[in-house]
């Protein structure tokens, strides 16, 4: 069994248009108040050794995390949905119900604690500053000029830096303001953010289902001249939905 979040138990909203991993239906099992949302999946791909080799594969893995992602999103718009990690399987309907009896308490209160909110992401890049005069010394050799040249690029890129980490932390005050809980991550690689610009911000905000508008409307009228600022949500509550949160 392929487990994709946990919800509580009554939930009876539409899921067998969703595609699964794989393409297989989702169906529920359900067990002390609490349902697992489910897809029975083929061992030979989802079994321990099988798993240790497919997680190498990006292409595999991309098709599995949208159809994740896919499911999970569809529970969570009926309801609150506490995700689990990415390739979580179990054998068998009753070892899923030992999982909801077992942790019971902790799935609950990751349900409570999500109940009525969404998660915002918010990412900041460095913008690039206008350029300054260039430096040279009157009567000073080409190799004089070109070194100072140098330091005053290496200057001014450190203080454009240093603008855009301040601001990011101002950003964020204010976005933390207005969330239940938010969690900050280490900056993404290039690579993954497809951006050349450093990442200053990587962060994620518990907000309550009716403040989209004022997440939006606070990152719209930022005063940050030195970020770029990249708001995306709602999105189930990935951030906040772990069973270790406190």
């Amino acid at each position: 069994m392929y487990v994709y979040a946990v919800t509580d138990a009554g939930r009876s909203g539409e899921l067998a248009a969703v595609p699964g991993v794989t393409g297989a239906p989702v169906r529920r099992i359900t067990a002390d108040g609490l349902t697992a949302v489910v897809s029975t999946v083929d061992g030979t791909e989802f079994g321990e050794e099988a798993l240790r080799r497919n997680l190498e594969d990006l292409t595999w893995l991309e098709q599995v995390a949208r159809a994740h992602h896919g499911v999970v999103g569809a529970v969570a718009r009926q309801g609150p949905a506490a995700p689990l990690r990415l390739a979580t399987v179990y054998f068998g309907d009753d070892n899923v119900r030992a999982l909801l009896g077992e942790h019971r308490a902790r799935f609950a209160a990751a349900l409570d604690r999500i109940r009525g909110r969404a998660e915002w992401g918010v990412k900041a890049y460095g913008r690039p500053q206008a350029d300054e005069p260039t430096v040279t010394a009157p009567g000073a050799g080409p190799g004089t000029n070109y070194l100072m040249r140098r330091r005053a690029e290496r200057d001014r890129a450190a203080r454009s830096l240093q603008a855009a980490r301040d601001q990011a932390g101002r950003v964020h005050e204010r976005l933390a303001g207005l969330a239940v809980a938010s969690r900050v991550y280490p900056p993404q690689d290039p690579r993954l953010s497809g951006r050349r610009d450093e990442m200053v911000l990587n962060a994620a905000y518990l907000v309550p289902g009716g403040d989209g508008d004022a997440v939006r409307g606070l990152v719209d009228s930022c005063d940050a001249p030195a970020l770029r600022l990249e708001l995306t949500g709602p999105w189930a509550p990935y951030s906040f939905a772990g069973l270790d949160d406190t």
